[in-house]
This record gives structure tokens, sequence and C-alpha cells, in this order.
């Protein structure tokens, strides 16, 4: 309770003292705000990549936001979510900053939305199967899945144009309605948490469920499964500029692992996270070589020989593990 009335006293004196620009969707913070909640404990410059983190903050449970922060923790832009939206941020509350400055996130079983920097709406897309990433393509469609609570019969990734039309689609069932898939189910059949268009054309997608990531034709065959007995419910592979993916392992163990996808062979691992901030989501290799891991409760950047150069905490103590996912951390992006 003091601390969320420390916070808004903060704000307040911000607003007054004329160090941040606001509207009742988004605040910009010329002077960036210290928030008790969440703090840097360990940054070291001449190791860490410097630049701002986007990230989506559930933490207080009637108020989700979206933050940027700088490198001492400070927030320096928050969008906080219309009344009306808030409880749209599990499964999978991804944020993502476009190559013209908006941002891109989905809010879980609700839709997909773009605001500019004022907080102002500039595109959406309601639907209520999507959940977990949507990324912007070049030709300003948008790409998304839909994996929380998933049937069989549903469309686990599309396409969608502008006018919100769908222009292409993937459908699991197609490709593994069979003995060996058919009984699993947790939340939801695939769980489908994660999709990337590659430069060839072809789409990945991530199956958590099926421990495995899977590319697509744009005809919607398979060419190529990748991770199988590698993965255990992975998250949000990243294609890195040799053509190997990074991926989140969520649990068996909770690691970052870079696979060469031609050989189906481990190349790097990090250490095993599970004891430390599990649940472990998201792993995401920075310009100059670290790992950006988000956690639940920390963000943690590590060189590729395993040193800890920046670590954001968030000050929280769950009930018990299932809050994790919905109140804790689950995407960052460093820029």
């Amino acid at each position: 309770m003091f601390r969320n009335k420390l916070y808004l006293i903060l704000v307040f004196l911000g607003m007054i003292a004329g160090c941040g620009t606001s509207n009742p969707k988004a605040t910009t913070y010329q002077m960036p705000l210290t928030v008790p909640d969440i703090y840097v404990d360990i940054y070291k410059p001449d190791k860490a990549y410097n630049g701002t983190t986007l990230l989506a903050d559930n933490h207080k449970e009637n108020q989700p936001k979206i933050i940027e922060v700088d490198m001492n923790g400070k927030i320096i832009w928050e969008y906080i979510l219309p009344l009306n939206l808030r409880s749209y941020n599990n499964p999978g509350f991804d944020v993502e900053r476009l190559s013209n400055g908006n941002i891109l996130f989905v809010l879980p079983l609700k839709g997909i939305y773009e605001i500019n920097r004022k907080g102002d709406i500039v595109w959406s897309y309601l639907d209520k199967q999507v959940t977990h990433d949507a990324d912007r393509l070049p030709n300003g469609n948008t790409i998304v899945v839909f994996g929380g609570f998933d049937q069989k019969n549903d469309i686990q990734a599309k396409e969608i144009n502008s006018k919100g039309e769908i222009v292409w689609a993937w459908k699991a069932k197609d490709h593994f309605d069979n003995a060996e898939h058919n009984k699993i189910f947790d939340q939801g059949w695939t769980h489908t948490n994660a999709i990337t268009r590659l430069k060839n054309g072809n789409t990945l997608i991530s199956l958590r469920n099926f421990n495995t990531v899977i590319e697509v034709s744009p005809n919607g065959s398979i060419v190529r499964t990748i991770g199988k007995g590698i993965f255990h419910y992975q998250h949000d592979p990243e294609v890195l500029p040799n053509g190997n993916l990074l991926v989140m392992n969520h649990s068996r163990p909770n690691k970052a692992i870079e696979i060469n996808p031609k050989t189906n062979k481990v190349v790097w691992e990090s250490i095993n996270f599970r004891k430390k901030i599990s649940p472990v989501r998201d792993a995401d290799r920075l310009p100059n070589g670290n790992i950006l891991i988000t956690g639940s409760t920390k963000l943690l950047e590590f060189t590729p020989d395993g040193e800890l150069v920046w670590r954001l905490n968030l000050d929280i103590t769950f009930r018990n593990r299932r809050q994790a996912p919905a109140l804790g951390f689950y995407k960052a992006q460093r820029q």
C-alpha cells in the first residue's frame, strides 16, 4: 500500500514540476521516473548494451501497462491500459516497438493494437483468438498466433492485412491430427506461442505443447521440424544472423538454447534458470552479442561467456506459482 501511494505521489510531482508530457493515455517523462517496485542493482556500462528496454508490466493487477525503462531502471515512458482492456493481459501480453516508432501489442483473447507515443490507438484488430505474439511485416500486414486454450478446429497462425482481412492462415489440425498428438492438452491443444516470417517467405511457428518449432511454406506444408527431443515448452524462437535459432526452453531445463536448425544440434546454451527466476520465457541476442533474458521477476543481460552485466528486478512476491505468468514479466525488447 505504501509503495502504491509513493508511486502516485512521484507521478504527481513529476507532472506539476513539468518533467513529463502527458495525456490520459500515455506519459513521456523528460526526467526519468523512479518506481519503488522496479529497480536495477547490477549495471556494467562498459559491457552492457546501452539502450532503452520496452516491456509489459502486469504486477499491479488493477493497472497493467507498457513501460520503457532506461539502463538505470527508471521509467521514461508508460502507457496504462484503458479500463475496458485491463483484464486482457494473459496469456502472452506481447509488446514490440515498430520501425515507425509506434508500439504494437497483443491483448490476449481480445485483439492486436498499434499505438503512437501519445497513446492514441492508430490501428486495431479485434479477435478473441489471438495470444502470445504478433509481428508487423514489411508489407504492412501483421502475423499473429492463437495458442491460449486453442482447440483442434482453430486457426493457430494467420496473416492479417491493414483492413483486418485474413490473407493467410494455418491450422495444426491439417498436420498433427494423429495418435501422437491427439490427447495433448495443456492450456490449449498446441498452445502455439510464437510466429516469425522468414526471409525466404516461409513462416516459423512455435508449437509449445508439441515441443517443436516448425517451418511452414506459403502453401501451408511443413518443410522442416526443429528441436524435437531438445525443446521443452519452448518460447519465442529468434532467428540469428548466422541462421541459427535462439530459443528459451521453458523447463527441463529452463535454459536459453541456440540450435542449428539444419543439423538440429545445440551450439550454445545458458545456465539453468529454473531455481532462479522461473518461469523464464524470452531470450534475445543483442547487437553486441549479449543475451537479454526475461524472467518472471527479473531481466538479465549476460555476455556470451556468462558474465551478468545488467539486472532489473521486480519487487513482488507471488502467492503461488500460477500467479507468475499472469503478473510477472513476459518479454522485453532492448533498443
